[in-house]
């Protein structure tokens, strides 16, 4: 049977609100598609590591194991299954870090069926895509699946904080990343660490990244944040 607007296709909907789960199942299976329901994280987790899907439709807010969480451990995994984060955060650093962690797109809620099925199509046709897996600027590389730094032939380590910074800075690369995007995605939206932290950690990150005679990489852009480029020589 063919779904309206394309082919039928197996898709796992990971959805912790039953009443939700059980209409997007239904609607799905009444447009022609196979649908799988986890519902909590770590549930799917392991059915879409074991299970080829077309699509994943992945919540945010999950017990167990957040969706965020899903979605960076199938891509560390190699796991390319196109993503669709569903979820009612609809703040702009809540859609960056989304996208940033592996989705593909992004529908808050609450939403249209049809608006859904939309961009369940849409993102089904990118297919599986390859990602490039390690982050880069010049010659400092980032590599997510295994957290090794490296700057030309040299490697250093990094501890959690300077590793989740460096992170951040290398995905937006040539661009200003605002204090508080750092400060939130770093230590979370409740958190109180004071700015002057985030300084500190900067510096002890860029005595890591720009050792003596190397040339300039993480820029402060005062009274607004940070950014890491590679000037021209």
């Amino acid at each position: 049977m063919k779904g309206i607007g394309g082919a039928a296709m197996q898709i796992l909907v990971v959805e912790d609100e039953a009443r939700l789960a059980r209409l997007l199942e239904r609607g799905l299976e009444e447009e022609g598609h196979t649908a799988i329901v986890a519902t909590d994280g770590a549930d799917g987790l392991s059915i879409a590591l074991a299970h080829p899907f077309d699509v994943i439709v992945l919540d945010i807010m999950l017990p167990r194991l957040d969706g965020l969480s899903v979605a960076k451990r199938l891509r560390e995994a190699g796991n390319r299954t196109p993503i669709l984060m569903l979820t009612a955060r609809d703040a702009d650093l809540d859609i960056v870090t989304g996208l940033d962690s592996g989705a593909d797109d992004y529908l808050t809620k609450p939403f249209s069926f049809d608006v859904l099925l939309a961009r369940i199509r849409a993102v089904s046709r990118r297919g599986d895509i390859p990602r490039p897996t390690v982050l880069r600027c010049g010659e400092l590389t980032l590599d997510p699946a295994t957290r090794e730094a490296q700057r030309g032939p040299r490697r250093f380590t990094l501890t959690r904080t300077e590793y989740a910074l460096l992170e951040m800075l290398l995905r937006r690369a040539g661009h200003v990343v605002p204090r508080d995007t750092l400060l939130e995605a770093v230590w979370g939206f409740s958190s109180d660490v004071e700015s002057n932290t985030l300084d500190a950690f900067m510096r002890l990150l860029r005595a890591k990244v720009e050792l003596p005679g190397e040339p300039k990489l993480i820029y402060t852009v005062r009274g607004v944040g940070y950014s890491l480029r590679e000037e021209p020589a």
